[in-house]
Parts: structure tokens; C-alpha cells; sequence
């Protein structure tokens, strides 16, 4: 299929496509007019890399863990991948640990503002002067 007809299929943009093939993440091949066309199993496999993008993973990483799916059966390809995906979640684990402090941090502010609010509706109304 050509690429039009991937992107319609993935709802991915033709655009993403060609950078999915820059990064190494996705294979074509080329016809005499320099058409890209892809196999049917491309579906799949840009269903996968959206799914690992929506991951947070960037295109180095999914191109590290790729080759775990492309060779399943070599236990070098499969220890690698396994590092990678190891790092990755550490990485994620540092994420989430971040905007649990941030979340913490901003109850506090949160806390704080109520209070201020608080004071200031319960506070007795300036008395104009006359002059």
C-alpha cells in the first residue's frame, strides 16, 4: 500500500510516516517513481510505535526495543531490548515521582489560597471617608 493509504488506516499523518522512516522505527520500499510502499503488517507495527510515543517513550528508545519484536528469538537482541525497557521505566518511575512532588507542592499553595480567601470574606468592609 502507499502511503496515503497507511495513514488513512492508522489515522497517523503521512508526515509521521516519513519521520517513523527517518528514525529507523519503519521500513518501505520504493517504486521505480520513488513511491514509498509499505506491506500490510505496517499497520501493526505503526499501531505499536503510537502505542510506545503515547508511552512517553522517544523514537531513540523505540528504536532500541524494536529489534525485540523484529527478532524475537536472539537472546542478545532480547537482553538489550530488556535493558532498554528496564531504563525506560526507571525513567518513568523518576517522572511520576516528580509530579507527585509537584501535585504535594501545589496542594500546599492550594491550602494556603483557601485560607487567604477565607481571611478575606470574613473580613469587615472598608469604611469610606467623607470629605
Amino acid at each position: 500500500m502507499r502511503i496515503g493509504e497507511l495513514s488513512r488506516r492508522t489515522g497517523v499523518s503521512a508526515r509521521s510516516l516519513r519521520y517513523y522512516e527517518e528514525q529507523g522505527l519503519l521500513t518501505s520500499s520504493r517504486s521505480d517513481a520513488g513511491q514509498r510502499h509499505y506491506s500490510d503488517a505496517a499497520v501493526q507495527r505503526v499501531s505499536l510505535i503510537r502505542q510506545l510515543f503515547d508511552a512517553g517513550m522517544s523514537s531513540r528508545v523505540i528504536a532500541s526495543v524494536l529489534p525485540c519484536v523484529d527478532v524475537p528469538g536472539d537472546l542478545g537482541v532480547a537482553e538489550e531490548t530488556f535493558t532498554a525497557m528496564m531504563r525506560e521505566r526507571d525513567r518513568i518511575d523518576a517522572d511520576i515521582a516528580h509530579l507527585i512532588e509537584t501535585r504535594d507542592a501545589l496542594d500546599v499553595l492550594i491550602r494556603a489560597n483557601s485560607r487567604h480567601r477565607a481571611e478575606l470574606s470574613t473580613a469587615p468592609e472598608p469604611v469610606a471617608k467623607s470629605a
